[in-house]
């Protein structure tokens, strides 16, 4: 299985919208690894965009300078955040991406042509639009833009797109997008602009071959990124031979991935993604966390303030299949709270607390009761469907039920053999949990695995609490949250 991110601009610092996409792919990946399948999980950064100069500009630094040490914070969320990426390619420098995107021009050439344009274009979005304000939010007045560009004849492949689409050859996911971008693309496709002037770009990006007066348009650039990274026997093996090859992207995207980048690769006679997966977006105080909205958490700071755990749980246990989830500090606490303190680290601190009080530690497995402490097949479908929320809660529920077991047993007030029995099996119980949390908690699955391994000796490890409860932090240096911290349930 081929994962992808879409690879964000690098204009300022990662934020927690990021983060999620992050996540959720390296969930996705986890979860395949642990099946036996191999699965490349690819992410990285937007290098060349118009924004990212003007931000370089108004720092009053060179954009290579700002590029580099953004793009470095982005790629440095694989440790803070427990992500198992196999790949980061950045467009700027990867060495392979500047040739890649020369050949899929090469490649559409008779899909190209040039002609004058003028419209109004949104930096924010990197677009184009028949009029204003930004659809998606950005508060920058749009520029009237007029030059001679190169367009891509994409009302060609409306019908094409149509029949994909409609076929489930090319899956879009959930069932509120797919039926977004059909009517999107049966409303009739416009040919786009797929250049723009040097001049304008100041000459950062990728020159159109054989003009050097246009860069290539910074989206064509960065959907190649897809292909580009997977040199020699990587393009056979993944993007040619793999039957899964998914995106997954935020819903502002979706037209970029879903329309302009099958039609690139039909033009190109290339083959095409199978799953293109699109959540929604956080927001804080109901805004949406942007780089530039002033509500931006910072997921360094928040992994710093609460643990990867805390973080990771939120985004994968609240954040809904379909809709937009509001983001506070408190929420976040209060959810790890009481499902890691007081639901998983509860259940497996007062397990191995009987088996060493009763059982002087040891754990006679063969004794346990067959209850369905089983979770496998729901987690899976609900991965299959990009349900993470559901995927999540899966898990939730049998932290629930062996919960639910403990006191309907109740070990402390059975003979020796019911202590046995019962114990096995909670004990089964939290080894299965172990498994079933490693694609979304890591690091967790690895504490609570370790506590329910016996030792050489055939006996348990001693309990210590796997989670903290917590409360609200002061936001440190970098602040974890610049908007509303307050909110949710009381964590105490």
């Amino acid at each position: 299985m081929y994962i992808t991110t879409t690879i964000p601009y690098v204009n300022a610092r990662p934020h927690l919208g990021h983060a999620l996409e992050l996540v959720q792919a390296d969930v996705l990946a986890r979860h395949h690894r642990r099946r036996g399948e191999h699965v490349r999980f690819q992410t990285g950064t937007d290098d060349n965009s118009l924004k990212n100069v003007l931000a370089a500009e108004a720092e009053g630094v060179p954009v290579r300078e700002l590029v580099d040490r953004n793009a470095a914070a982005f790629e440095a969320l694989r440790g803070p955040l427990d992500l198992s990426f196999d790949a980061f390619v950045r467009t700027s420098s990867h060495p392979g991406h500047r040739a890649g995107v020369e050949r899929i021009w090469e490649a559409t050439r008779h899909d190209l042509y040039q002609r004058h344009y003028e419209g109004l274009y949104c930096v924010g979005c990197e677009q184009f639009y028949p009029e204003g304000p930004c659809p998606d939010g950005h508060e920058a007045p749009l520029q009237l833009v007029s030059e001679q560009n190169w367009f891509f004849r994409l009302s060609r492949y409306q019908d094409t797109l149509l029949d994909l689409i409609r076929g489930g050859r090319l899956r879009i996911e959930p069932a509120a997008r797919r039926n977004e971008v059909l009517a999107f693309v049966e409303a009739g496709l416009d040919d786009i602009s797929v250049s723009r002037s040097a001049a304008r770009a100041r000459g950062w990006g990728i020159p159109v071959p054989g003009d050097p007066g246009q860069v290539v348009y910074v989206w064509w650039d960065a959907l190649a990124n897809y292909v580009t990274a997977l040199e020699g026997d990587d393009y056979d093996r993944w993007w040619v031979a793999e039957p899964r090859k998914v995106h997954l992207m935020g819903k502002g995207v979706i037209r970029f991935h879903a329309v302009y980048w099958p039609a690139m690769l039909l033009s190109a006679g290339k083959p095409l993604p199978t799953g293109i997966f699109v959540h929604d977006y956080l927001t804080a105080g109901g805004r949406k966390i942007s780089k530039s909205s002033g509500g931006a958490a910072d997921p360094v700071a928040l992994v710093d303030a609460y643990g990867v755990d805390a973080v990771r749980w939120w985004l994968l246990r609240e954040v809904p299949r379909v809709g937009d989830a509001d983001f506070t500090e408190g929420r976040l606490v209060a959810r790890a709270d009481e499902d890691l303190a007081n639901g998983l680290g509860n259940l497996v601190n007062r397990v191995v607390t009987m088996v060493h009080r009763f059982l002087d530690g040891r754990v006679p497995v063969e004794t346990r009761e067959e209850v369905p402490f089983d979770v496998v097949d729901t987690v899976h479908e609900a991965l299959e469907a990009f349900d993470f929320r559901r995927a999540a809660s899966a898990v939730q529920a049998l932290v629930e039920q062996a919960n639910r077991y403990v006191e309907r047993t109740r070990p402390w007030a059975r003979s020796r053999d019911g202590q046995e029995v019962a114990l096995a099996t909670l004990v089964h119980a939290c080894r299965t949990l172990a498994v079933q949390l490693e694609p979304f908690l890591p690091t967790a699955a690895a504490r609570v695995a370790a506590v329910v391994t016996a030792a050489g000796d055939g006996r348990l490890p001693r309990p210590e609490p796997l989670f903290r409860r917590m409360a609200v932090s002061t936001p440190g240096p970098r602040g974890a949250l610049r908007a509303g911290v307050d909110g949710g349930r009381s964590p105490a």
